[in-house]
């Protein structure tokens, strides 16, 4: 069997570190003993975008955050869907994510961030939510292992009561927020609808092959009145 091999290591502000590993033409980024990202399973990032974009179809020059990079199958799939009128904004917290996407990475990432439509900023992307009000047509969020945070507490504040008011905030009318998630989180479904959006929650499997693990994705409509917001504690990422 061929070893794995560790191309790379990136620290995450706030604590901890990534390491890139590669095997043969498999690629996979992990957390200690965490794997966050596999390049061979892709199904569940496509799919993120895929349920984002079909809720947006047929508006003109739409306007798309997705927050995290990391290999660019959420990218790859919304560039597939989306007219050349578009605009998608990548934020990577990580800039080394970025430099192994143009690095080792850069076949998997089939040349994807030269794409006129698309702009990297190399930041939180929580700024940018903040910062955007009435700014996008669909925010999609892959940033750690979903509302539960992993790699880095500070996440947590995109996925509480204060950041889903934020992200509701930046969407236009009708817009869409969908959300990746290795797993169910009920206080998380609860969040989302005290916070006024209209929810599906939807299972998909990691691989395009339809095997491998059931992960979650939240299709989350900016629908209805603005609603106040509760308030929050630090940690309500968790369930």
């Amino acid at each position: 069997m061929i070893p794995w091999i560790v191309l790379d290591t990136a620290k995450i502000p706030g604590g901890g570190e990534l390491r890139l590993k590669q095997r043969g033409t498999e690629f996979s980024i992990m957390l200690g003993s965490n794997e966050l990202m596999n390049s061979r399973l892709s199904g569940s990032e496509e799919a993120l975008a895929k349920l984002a974009c079909e809720r947006i179809a047929g508006r003109g020059k739409p306007k798309i955050l997705i927050g995290g990079l990391g290999m660019g199958f959420t990218l790859r799939a919304a560039l597939a869907l989306l007219g050349k009128d578009a605009r998608i904004v990548v934020a990577e917290l990580v800039p080394e994510v970025v430099a192994w996407a143009r690095g080792p990475m850069a076949e998997v990432f089939a040349g994807c961030l030269d794409d006129p439509r698309v702009e990297v900023v190399e930041g939180d992307v929580g700024r940018l939510i903040r910062d955007g009000k009435g700014t996008y047509d669909a925010i999609l969020l892959d940033v750690d292992n979903g509302p539960e945070g992993l790699s880095r507490d500070a996440n947590d504040s995109l996925y509480n009561h204060a950041g889903l008011h934020a992200a509701r905030s930046a969407l236009k009318p009708g817009g869409v927020l969908t959300v990746w998630s290795q797993g169910p989180d009920r206080a998380f479904t609860r969040r989302l609808h005290e916070s006024g959006f209209v929810v599906d929650e939807v299972k998909v499997r990691a691989s395009t092959k339809g095997g491998g693990a059931r992960h979650v994705i939240w299709v989350a409509a900016n629908g209805g009145a603005a609603v106040s917001r509760p308030r929050s504690s630090p940690r309500t990422g968790q369930a």
